[in-house]
Order: structure tokens, then C-alpha cells, then sequence
């Protein structure tokens, strides 16, 4: 008997599994008595196929992002920040919350089928400091002292034409990367009255460019963000402008580079 032959009298399939008959030690490859044969199970797993991020991907330099030319700019929607539009993202805080708002910290994950105990796994805290978001000509940067960063958070224009030589006013947000924190959620609070802005998407490593929402902020509240939900920092509508900033200690990030996953940018229009 073949094996096609074999194989068309013999299986079944039970369940995602295709239980065929191995023959009894001794008879040859293809017994033809299925009485001395006994049973195999192969189970057939569907192939998914994931991008999976190379290491310049996984670690941005952020004050070299070495962004390709003539990359295509994907609009974000920009959005008033209310405390219904930013459900399942965050909310709003007030001036009187953002001192004393508490940060959810996300309790260690457990290795294997022992949970971790109820009282351990979320006592890393949290950590605070200044963020200042800061125009120079196209570019927009950004220090977070909470955690001693230093980035490149967007341009106004594409980065290959970009300059840092005026002082006008930015007409858009292009936006090259972006992150969240499996370990905490995150507040900003501006300590100017000013307008901001800050894109979003909500949880999930299968992220796109169409996700992002642009949230528009009058500068009379703040932001607070839940873990996992997709951000890059805080982006001032023109100048420099400083936020309070409290965020899980443990500082866990996971990155989407636009440029190298999407070959592009996500746009915002900062003009009425």
C-alpha cells in the first residue's frame, strides 16, 4: 500500500488533530493489517505570521532616528480631549487631582502556574519629575526627568527638510514613534495654561498607523493614561512648555518605529 493510500483509509480528524495508525514493530513501513497497528496523534497548529521587531526597532536612538526621505505622512484625527473621548485611554485630571492621583501599577507576571502573591509583585512604586516639551524651529523635543530621558518627539516638517534656524509657529505634528508601559500608568500635568496635544491608541502589539488618535488639549487639565495604551511624551502647540509627570518606577517600554515598520509618519494638522 502507498501513502496516499495509507493515508486516505486510515485518519481522522478529531479536533484540530489527525490520528493516524503507526504500524506494530516489525511489520514494515506500511502494514496493510491495521490490527497491529496502534494510533499517533499529529496535531496541525495554524501558522501566524507576526512582525517581529529587529533590534534598532526594540531600541530607538531618539536623538537619532535616522528617519528615511519622502516617507508618506498618515493623518491622525484630532480630537478635543473630553472625558468621553478619552475613555479606554485615561481621563482628565483637574489641578487640585494631579498631586495626589494615584498611578496604577500592574503586578509582576508570574512565570508559570503559581500566581504571584496578592501582597508582592507591585511595590516598585513610582517616580516623578519635570517634562518639558520644546520647539526648536521644526523640531519638537523632549526631556522626561522622571526617568532621564532625552527625544526627538516629532518635526513640523519632514525631517529631511527640517531646521531648528526660526521661530515660527508649527503648522504640523508628524509623529515617528511611539510606546507604552506594561508596568504602570502615566500623568502629565502642565504647569502652564497652555494648549497641548497628545496621540493615542489603545492596548495591543498589533498596533497601525490608523489607530493613533491626536487628542487636543486646552491646557486647563491634565492627562492621565492607563497602562499599555500607546503614546509618545507630551507635545506643546508652539514654544516650550513644562509638566508635572508621575509614572511606574519600573519604566517597562515597547516601541513602534513608523519609519521602519510602516515607512511612514503620522501627521497632525495644528492649524484651524
Amino acid at each position: 500500500m502507498g501513502l496516499d493510500e495509507w493515508l486516505m483509509k486510515f485518519p481522522r480528524i478529531v479536533a484540530g488533530a489527525a490520528w493516524l495508525p503507526l504500524p506494530a514493530t516489525g511489520t514494515g513501513l506500511f502494514n496493510d493489517d491495521p490490527n497491529q497497528a496502534c494510533l499517533v496523534a499529529i496535531r496541525f497548529s495554524p501558522v501566524v505570521q507576526k512582525r517581529v521587531p529587529t533590534m534598532s526597532q526594540a531600541t530607538p536612538n531618539y536623538l537619532q532616528p535616522g528617519i528615511p526621505a519622502g516617507l508618506k505622512w498618515v493623518s491622525m484625527p484630532v480630537v478635543p480631549a473630553t472625558a468621553e473621548s478619552l475613555q479606554g485611554f485615561g481621563q482628565l485630571i483637574a489641578r487640585d487631582q494631579y498631586e495626589a492621583f494615584q498611578i496604577e501599577i500592574v503586578r509582576w507576571p508570574a512565570s508559570g502556574w503559581r500566581p504571584v502573591d496578592e501582597d508582592s509583585g507591585d511595590e516598585g512604586g513610582t517616580t516623578a519629575g519635570i517634562f518639558t516639551s520644546q520647539w526648536k524651529g521644526d523640531i519638537l523635543y523632549g526631556v522626561n526627568e522622571a526617568v532621564g530621558g532625552h527625544y526627538i518627539l516629532g518635526y513640523s516638517q519632514a525631517p529631511e527638510s527640517a531646521t531648528e534656524d526660526h521661530s515660527q509657529d508649527p503648522t504640523h505634528l508628524l509623529m515617528w514613534h511611539a510606546n507604552y508601559h506594561p508596568d504602570g500608568g502615566q500623568l502629565f500635568f502642565p504647569l502652564q495654561p497652555e494648549p497641548f496635544y497628545v496621540p493615542l491608541a489603545l492596548p495591543g502589539d498589533d498596533v497601525r498607523p490608523e489607530d493613533f488618535i491626536c487628542f487636543q488639549f486646552t491646557g486647563e487639565q491634565g492627562l492621565y493614561i492607563h497602562p499599555n495604551i500607546w503614546h509618545d511624551g507630551v507635545f506643546a502647540r508652539r514654544g516650550t512648555q513644562r509638566f508635572f509627570d508621575r509614572q511606574g518606577a519600573v519604566h517597562a517600554r515597547v516601541s513602534v518605529d513608523f519609519p521602519r515598520e510602516f515607512h511612514c509618519l503620522l501627521a497632525a494638522n495644528l492649524t484651524p
